[in-house]
């Protein structure tokens, strides 16, 4: 099945059969250790999550890990003969499956659940992103991304408690879809051409980008948010956008997005014409509030009003700003975690939302804790929320301790930093 790799021969797969997950007790579950400072924070997450899951079902249930490979390692381990001058003379494909190998993807699909580190931009001209790569490849078309305070970490702001928002990206258009053309080359020409054709003005020495957004896909994506905001029973899905400029991109998401929540989830929601003309501005108990916001002015709001928004429907580039400034309210991207999902299929990949942070490689330095937290994500989404508690328990412990590492060490006052694979340990003691 696989070129170079082999699952654990203990185990099994997850599976789905219309759209419910079957998590066995002893899940395969693929991981991919990243470039840079991945492998320290992995090696720190792993032990942490067999250790929660161990806590919290006393031995009944455990995972497999299976080692997959992207970035540097793959190419490492698939073609270590292969210099920087031979790739750069690879067919773009060649380049690709260099850093990315057929092995990933098949396993990432064929296993569902999956963590991953970070991982750099490789040289040559495959992929802009190989993070990018994973999500068009497996089609993961929602990037959700929890933004939560633990009491004690540093904030530049007054309130960052009162920051608690799921934010859900849409990961496969906009115009990080790559369609792009660069001056001067053909397919820049011909859109110039076609663009005077339909009476559209364009500079001739301008590099041209498109923004495809789609039915399909801002529908699915909404339809997703209102289902979580369901299943955790949240007050508020807020569609964010810039359709007071572009009308029929991001002004289509938004309608696009009432009409999912109107004729799909009628007997959940409310909409913020309703709740002033029907409820005098209070959310009906047992109801969701689905409202929408201008994209710039959703930063003031989450900044200003934090406690208003629980649950944030975007596009790609709205959704990337926003995640991480939300973010920097409750100590930076260190403690951000982030899943990309697609709820069709099942497959979820959790990963890390920070860079590789070379400089700091092999230094067991780092705060592993944007993985950690990615990885009680994904225990969360395979329905073993026990031992995603635990976690969330064991790093809030560690805070309270003042057991850190030096990104948040160097924001208190009279606090020695800690290692990345000692801070694991710290939230393993206080489960």
């Amino acid at each position: 099945m696989f070129e170079k790799i082999s699952p654990p021969t203990e185990g099994s797969k997850v599976t789905i059969d219309n759209g419910k997950l079957n998590v066995p007790n002893n899940p395969i579950v693929p991981y991919i250790a990243g470039d840079g400072i991945g492998p320290d924070i992995l090696k720190a997450t792993i032990p942490t999550v067999d250790a929660a899951v161990q806590k919290a079902y006393g031995g009944t249930k455990k995972i497999s890990w299976f080692k997959i490979y992207a970035g540097d390692e793959a190419r490492e381990f698939y073609h270590p003969e292969l210099t920087d001058e031979e790739l750069v003379k690879l067919p773009i494909d060649e380049q690709r499956h260099a850093y990315l190998p057929k092995d990933t993807i098949d396993a990432i699909g064929e296993y569902l659940i999956s963590l991953k580190g970070p991982l750099t931009t490789p040289i040559g001209e495959g992929f802009r992103s190989l993070n990018v790569g994973i999500r068009q490849m497996l089609d993961l078309y929602a990037c959700v991304r929890p933004v939560k305070y633990f009491d004690g970490v540093p904030s530049r702001v007054k309130h960052p408690e009162e920051v608690d928002l799921v934010i859900f990206r849409e990961n496969s258009e906009d115009v990080y879809s790559g369609i792009e053309f660069k001056k001067g080359e053909e397919g820049q020409k011909k859109l110039l051409k076609l663009l005077r054709e339909l009476g559209k003005t364009v500079r001739e020495d301008s590099g041209i980008g498109i923004k495809p957004i789609s039915e399909t896909g801002s529908k699915r994506l909404v339809r997703a948010a209102i289902k979580y905001a369901i299943e955790k029973n949240l007050p508020t899905v807020t569609l964010v956008h810039k359709g007071n400029i572009m009308k029929y991109t991001e002004g289509a998401f938004k309608n696009w997005g009432y009409e999912v929540a109107v004729q799909e989830f009628r007997q959940y929601i409310v909409t913020e014409d309703e709740l002033w003309d029907k409820y005098e501005g209070k959310i009906p108990e047992g109801k969701i509030l689905v409202n929408d916001r201008i994209a710039d002015i959703i930063f003031q709001h989450i900044l200003l009003r934090s406690s208003e928004f629980s649950v944030l429907a975007t596009m790609n580039l709205n959704g990337d700003y926003i995640s991480d400034a939300a973010a920097a309210l409750v100590g930076g991207l260190g403690m951000a975690p982030g899943a990309n999902i697609n709820y069709k299929t099942g497959v979820i990949v959790a990963e890390a939302t920070h860079g590789t942070a070379p400089k700091y490689t092999g230094m067991d330095k780092v705060n592993p804790g944007s993985v950690l937290l990615s990885a009680a994500i994904m225990l969360d989404y395979m329905g073993w929320g026990e031992a995603a508690a635990l976690i969330h328990k064991g790093i809030q412990g560690a805070i309270n301790n003042k057991e850190v590492t030096y990104d948040l060490a160097r924001q208190m006052d009279n606090v020695t930093p800690i290692k990345c694979s000692e801070f694991g340990q710290a939230v393993v003691r206080h489960m």
